[in-house]
């Protein structure tokens, strides 16, 4: 992977078996598909898993928290594709944010990320937002399926609901609303979620058709040649990021730097 990594996990384990974890979360076949991700040995008892695959990003709070129900130590996620950046620690399953630079708390466990050093020759990376409609759920029965997942009542800001003609939107004022459209959809088996996930610009653009908690479609722009999910051309009928979401009644706005 040559890219500049977007998201990452810092956790205990053996590579060899933390690259198979990541390949059964991300739904990836080994044997078919390039891995849009790669697990670099540190120094230490702690191991880094990085991906740089836009669509991807908000895969690690569930890989963080998955393999930290395997092992003492905490397991941290870092989500380098928000402004700023989002530096979560997961023990036993439970996460929290942590106030901490990545690349500090990467350094001090023994494995550095790639290409952290400032490199001028690069464009400016630009945070990616995640965004979903969810037709056939009101903002209610959405609350209490994701806080029943959490196991505790959710934080006054980790999601924002709003009942609209097109379906129920899902937010987060940190821009990412993590597995939040995977997992009502998962509950909910008449759900069907759309969730978006593209930069400021929208020239990163990607939208995953999701029922029950799987991804029976995707749209993706620029094309993702080594995704294994089915490819779709067009959602509602449109063909373009911006005409897209107009289908949806999801604002531009919420995927800007404002």
């Amino acid at each position: 992977m040559s890219k500049w990594p977007l998201w990452a996990v810092l956790t205990p384990g053996e590579p060899a078996r933390l690259e198979s974890h990541v390949l059964d979360a991300l739904m990836v076949d080994a044997d078919e598909d390039e891995p849009s991700f790669e697990v670099i040995s540190g120094s230490g008892r702690y191991h880094a898993i990085v991906g740089a695959d836009p669509s991807d990003v908000g895969a690690e709070l569930q890989i963080a928290e998955d393999l930290s129900l395997q092992f003492d130590e905490p397991v941290y996620s870092i989500n380098r594709a928000t402004d700023p950046w989002l530096v979560m620690s997961f023990r036993n399953g439970a996460g929290e944010v942590e106030d901490v630079a990545p690349e500090a708390l990467a350094a001090s466990l023994g494995c550095p990320l790639p290409e952290s050093e400032v490199r001028s020759d690069l464009p400016p990376q630009q945070p990616l937002r995640h965004v979903a409609l969810v037709e056939g759920v009101r903002a209610q029965e959405a609350h209490r399926v994701l806080e029943e997942d959490a196991g505790e009542p959710l934080a006054p800001e980790e999601y924002r609901f709003e009942d609209t003609p097109r379906g129920l939107l899902i937010a987060s004022g940190t821009g990412d609303i993590g597995f939040a459209d995977v997992t009502v959809s998962e509950r909910i088996p008449i759900a069907t979620a759309y969730g978006v996930i593209a930069s400021p610009s929208l020239d990163m653009f990607v939208v995953n058709i999701l029922r029950g908690g799987e991804c029976i479609g995707q749209y993706a722009q620029p094309p993702r040649d080594s995704s294994s999910l089915p490819r779709v051309t067009e959602i509602k009928g449109e063909r373009t990021p911006e005409r897209i979401l107009a289908a949806l009644g999801i604002s531009a706005t919420w995927f800007r730097d404002e």
